[in-house]
């Protein structure tokens, strides 16, 4: 269950349900002053270029301050801001998902994290968009909104016959397994430990190869052909994609790595 579920969230799953990134910005949630998170933060770079790369989460409850100090800093001194993919400012008609199927998968994850009020527009992805915005700074998506669609539509599904939707109590048991697993993760994400995150993508390498290839494999390829091709231009850019694709031996740092390219911890 755990693995079926989470590896949609540690990709694009809250595209399932996140607001036109051009809307209003939602009410922030209050933070806690106690509460103060690093998550992690890479740097790849030559003689006239540098290149944050940010591992996102894409839902979070927003009671933490992870938005300063280093993370902070890499945005402002950036000259652009590199996303996944730019949500469109209007959104296609909802489609019902093939129960099972990775859309299936990620609109169950979106929902279970809500229940633990982590929301699509307090996830780090939104909210970098929206500094973006403020600021001036141009965003550029690595992928297309339809490009992700079509990957999720595409992952493997468990072969059995499609089933009728779920019943209200039987959506409340997945919710109920999940929501502690969401929050251990978001909690991860916080303190910039990459361990249990990259256990979960370890996990999905075993359990689909299929689905790994799609998820990560080929997409951390291209977005490390992106970067080396982006280090023969001057300039300062801040790179955020989901932070399974920075941990474990197909990471995009180990792509660039192959590459001849280096990359470092930065916080």
């Amino acid at each position: 269950m755990r693995t079926r579920c989470v590896r949609s969230w540690l990709g694009a799953a809250a595209l399932l349900a996140v607001p036109a990134a051009g809307a209003a910005a939602a009410t922030r949630a209050a933070h806690d002053p106690q509460q103060c998170a690093r998550p992690a933060l890479w740097v790849v770079s030559d003689h006239d270029t540098i290149i944050y790369l940010f591992g996102t989460i894409h839902t979070h409850d927003g009671k933490a301050h992870w938005f300063d100090h280093a993370v902070r800093r890499a945005f402002d001194a950036s000259d652009s801001l590199v996303l996944e993919t730019i949500v469109p400012d209007a959104l296609p008609k909802p489609e019902t998902p093939v129960p099972g199927s990775g859309l299936a998968k990620a609109r169950d994850t979106v929902r279970a994290a809500s229940g633990l009020g982590m929301r699509v527009d307090l996830g780090a992805d939104l909210v970098l968009h929206r500094a973006a915005a403020s600021a001036g700074k141009p965003v550029i998506g690595l992928e297309s909104f339809a490009q992700q669609l079509d990957m999720y539509r595409s992952l493997p599904s468990p072969a059995r016959p499609a089933a009728p939707a779920a019943a209200p109590a039987a959506v409340s048991a997945l919710d109920a397994q999940l929501a502690p697993f969401l929050k251990a993760m978001v909690d991860s994400w916080n303190r910039g430990d990459p361990a249990p995150i990259e256990a979960v993508v370890g996990a999905v390498r075993h359990q689909s190869p299929h689905a790994y290839r799609l998820l990560f494999t080929d997409r951390n390829a291209a977005w490390a052909k992106w970067i080396g091709t982006r280090l023969e231009q001057p300039g300062t850019v801040f790179v955020a994609v989901g932070t399974g694709h920075l941990v474990g031996e197909d990471s995009v740092q180990a792509k660039l790595a192959r590459a001849g390219i280096p990359s470092a911890r930065v916080n």
